[in-house]
C-alpha cells in the first residue's frame, strides 16, 4: 500500500493511493497514519479493505508528511562510502547517529525555508525507514519485522551551522522545513529489497545526486537492530539512512541553495518530492 496524509498543514487526513493513482480517504477507517495504524495488525486491516469502496478525494490536495506522531527522527551520517569521500571524511567503524528535530518535518512539496544567516543550506536525498512495531534489543534476523515501510526524505542541512559552529550536528539539521517526508509511506511488503533502490536529486533541473541504496555501508536490517540496542524504536519513528554523493558541500566549488531554487528528488518506487526554496 501507499499510505499518505493530505490537507492543510496541521489538519491532514489519512488516505491511500489506489491502483489508479487516485487518493482515497481513510478518515472513516483510521484516525491517522500513526500509532496503532502502523502495527502489523493495523496494516493488515487496511490491506483487507476494498479500495474502491473508499471515498475518492477530488482535486489535487496538498500532501502532508506521510506519517504522523513521529517521536524520534533519527539520522545516520556518512553511510555511503562515496559520499564520505567527497566530504573528506572516512567511513566510520560504527554508524554515526544524530537527531533531527521533529519540528523540521513537512510535506514532500512544501517550501524549504533558508534560515536567517544561512549561506550553506544543502540537500540530501535519503531513504526513510518508518518503524511499525516497537523494537528494543532486536537481532538483525528480527529487525525487518519492525519496519512498517519506507519513504523519501530530503535531509536538508545547513553546513556552517552543522560543521563550523562546533558541537553536534543537530543544529545544522533541524531548522523548520528541513525534513520533507513523503509523498507516501510505501508498506514494506511492496518493497522487495530496500537495498536495491535507485535514488536521485536535482536542483533547477540539474542532476546532482544519482545513486542507489545498494551502496549503503550499513543497511536497513543492521541499522534497525543497531539502534534498538541504544533506544526503543516506536511506531512512527523515522530513520533517515544517509545520502549518496552529489551534495552541495562536496562540489567544486561548493554549491548551496538560495531563495528561488527548485529541488526535485525521488527514490525508485517511493515517489518524488518538489520544493521551492524561500527566505526564512
Amino acid at each position: 500500500m501507499k499510505l499518505l496524509r493530505y490537507g492543510a498543514a496541521g489538519a491532514e487526513k489519512p488516505g491511500l493511493l489506489d491502483s489508479e493513482g487516485k487518493i482515497r480517504d481513510l478518515s472513516g477507517v483510521v484516525g491517522d497514519i500513526a500509532g496503532d495504524t502502523l502495527l502489523p495488525d493495523g496494516l493488515a486491516k487496511l490491506r483487507a479493505i476494498d479500495q474502491a469502496t473508499l471515498p475518492l478525494v477530488e482535486g489535487d490536495p496538498r500532501l502532508g508528511p506521510c506519517v504522523a506522531g513521529t517521536g524520534k527522527f533519527i539520522c545516520i551520517g556518512l553511510n555511503y562510502s562515496d559520499h564520505a569521500a567527497e566530504t573528506g571524511a572516512t567511513v566510520p567503524p560504527e554508524p554515526i547517529i544524530f537527531m533531527k528535530a521533529t519540528s523540521a518535518i513537512v510535506g514532500p512539496n512544501d517550501a524549504i525555508e533558508i534560515p536567517r544567516g544561512s549561506e550553506k543550506t544543502d540537500w540530501e536525498v535519503e531513504l526513510g525507514v518508518v518503524i511499525g512495531k516497537t523494537a528494543k534489543y532486536v537481532s538483525e534476523d528480527e529487525a525487518m519485522d519492525h519496519v512498517a515501510g519506507y519513504c523519501v526524505i530530503n535531509d536538508v542541512s545547513e553546513r556552517a551551522f552543522q560543521i563550523e559552529r562546533h558541537g553536534q550536528w543537530t543544529k545544522g539539521k533541524s531548522a523548520d522545513t528541513f525534513g520533507p517526508t513523503g509523498p507516501w509511506l510505501v508498506t514494506a511488503d511492496e518493497v522487495e529489497d530496500p537495498q536495491k533502490l535507485a535514488m536521485w536529486l536535482e536542483v533547477n533541473g540539474h542532476r546532482y545526486q544519482n545513486g542507489s541504496t545498494a551502496t549503503m555501508v550499513y543497511g536497513v536490517r543492521y541499522l534497525v537492530s543497531y539502534l534498538s540496542q541504544f533506544m526503543s524504536l516506536r511506531p512512527g519513528d523515522i530513520i533517515s539512512t544517509g545520502t549518496p554523493p552529489g551534495v552541495g558541500l562536496g562540489l567544486k566549488p561548493p554549491t548551496f541553495l538560495k531563495a528561488g531554487d527548485v529541488v526535485t528528488l525521488g527514490i525508485e518506487g517511493l515517489g518524488t518530492q518538489r520544493q521551492v526554496c524561500v527566505q526564512g
